[in-house]
């Protein structure tokens, strides 16, 4: 379930990332109220995420999603270039975001747990 959370944290991420260039400087109402629920909503799916899969582990991935999808949003929405290297190393991106996921051990085959406290 952390893992599910943390997608839905990294979508949001993507959404607020996005909504930026749509709040012009946070000059448009509607715009900045909805980029801001969206990064308080981000922030707190991720501090759930948190209580079971480790914060280097799952920052990383919320990162990597939220970069990811911001990048192809970017292109699609915007009409940013989209170039060779720009390919090879979202690419990478998403190879490391998949390869965290894969390497966690835990919950349900992979989700960390919580490291012991002293």
């Amino acid at each position: 379930m952390s893992w599910l959370l943390l997608v839905v944290a990294g979508f949001l991420e993507v959404a607020w990332a996005l909504g930026l260039k749509y709040t012009d400087g946070f000059t448009k109402l509607v715009p900045s109220v909805l980029t801001g629920g969206a990064i308080v909503a981000s922030m707190g799916l991720l501090a759930v995420a948190a209580r079971s899969i480790p914060i280097g582990t799952a920052y990383a991935v919320w990162v990597g999603i939220g970069a990811l999808g911001a990048a192809i949003g970017g292109v699609v929405l915007f009409k940013e270039p989209m170039n060779l290297g720009r390919i090879v190393f979202l690419g990478l991106l998403m190879i490391s975001v998949v390869g965290l996921r894969l390497t966690s051990r835990g919950e349900s085959g992979g989700g960390d747990t919580k490291s012991a406290t002293p």
